[in-house]
């Protein structure tokens, strides 16, 4: 029979929570670490308000907890707060969240006067209900780690994704393009690990008064004859991603394959990755992505053994950062760690 908790050194326990919105990746996580999701007891009030409590003690023991912010994002995240509550007066030892994708973290600064810095309140809100320590996958600006006054474990999904493109593209004839100008960086280490490719960016013009407003003008960079790889954190509607797919063809692109971590895949989504030209689309499963919203074209990859080997790591008092050096092995080179 598995076990709910690993164990470690002399009174060190591992235990897994999860709640109700990625309960898969959690029991994919826990495979990873040779051992079962803790059972929680959990239901909505008829008011909306939330219930949990856990079916076994996590007295002194280390508690990850994970849940993806996805739909029904602030439910996620109140679920999650309560869950760290309930953890921190059961007397866990210490408390880490793990937020595949964390909410509101694309709001980490202020565009116009009298505007939140919701990513900053996210922290705040997760350091408040008991959180020691938060891990997550691409955030939006990896600078927002500083907003947390504890460890941030920031992982980054592109030796996951890496690992793929570079099998099924000949990467004689590759180019890596961003979505945008505040995205080169990481498009830079993209073309590095793919063996000094090209590197092109699509000018975009965004409207800041409006949400997922923006408008894909040219291609900075020369992509003509190349099968481009086109790299974003996160797809939401789809529409910034799908103009791009369009400029890069005007651009006499060979073909399309793009590439994101989070596939939120809001309203039109679906629809414009459908005809938006791509060869495929790659995502991982930081979140749920239901059968009803995949395609033939779309590949989803697992984050489990990304996550599942760092919270063993963090567990075991290792190196975070030592996990890109050889995740995957065959690449022979260290990965950036943000």
């Amino acid at each position: 029979m598995v076990s709910t908790i690993l164990k470690g050194r002399p009174g060190k326990n591992l235990i897994l929570v999860t709640g109700r919105t990625h309960p898969k990746l959690a029991t994919e996580v826990a495979a990873q670490l040779g051992i079962e999701v803790l059972e929680t007891t959990a239901y909505d009030f008829a008011n909306g308000e939330m219930y949990v409590r856990y079916t076994e003690s996590v007295r002194g023991a280390d508690v990850f907890v994970l849940q993806s912010h996805a739909d029904p994002i602030n439910k996620s995240i109140m679920e999650q707060l309560i869950m760290i509550d309930a953890l921190k007066r059961a007397s866990a030892r210490s408390i880490t969240a793990v937020c595949p994708l964390l909410g509101y973290s694309r709001q980490d600064k202020k565009h116009l006067g009298r505007e939140p810095i919701s990513c900053r309140l996210m922290f705040d809100l997760l350091k408040t209900a008991g959180a020691d320590r938060i891990m997550s996958v691409d955030l939006h600006a990896s600078q927002s780690q500083g907003f947390f006054d504890g460890p941030v474990d920031h992982l980054i999904a592109m030796p996951v994704l890496v690992d793929y493109v570079r099998d099924r593209l000949d990467l004689s004839n590759v180019a890596v393009v961003s979505p945008d100008a505040g995205r080169i960086r990481v498009a830079e280490q993209w073309a590095q690990r793919l063996g000094g490719v090209p590197l092109a960016f699509i000018h975009k013009t965004r409207d800041i008064t409006q949400p997922n407003k923006a408008v894909a003008n040219r291609v900075v960079g020369d992509v003509k004859g190349l099968d481009c790889v086109l790299v974003d954190d996160l797809i939401d509607t789809g529409g910034t991603i799908a103009q791009a797919c369009s400029v890069l063809r005007e651009a006499g692109a060979n073909s399309i394959t793009i590439v994101a971590t989070h596939g939120v895949l809001s309203g039109p989504a679906v629809e414009r990755l459908k005809n938006c030209d791509a060869r495929e689309v790659v995502l991982t499963d930081t979140v749920p992505i239901p059968e009803e919203k995949r395609w033939d074209n779309l590949t989803v990859l697992s984050i489990a053994p990304l996550l599942g080997s760092a919270i063993r790591a963090v567990f075991e008092d290792g190196s975070v950062a030592k996990l890109f050096d050889n995740y995957p092995s065959h690449h022979g080179q260290g990965f950036l760690f943000a």
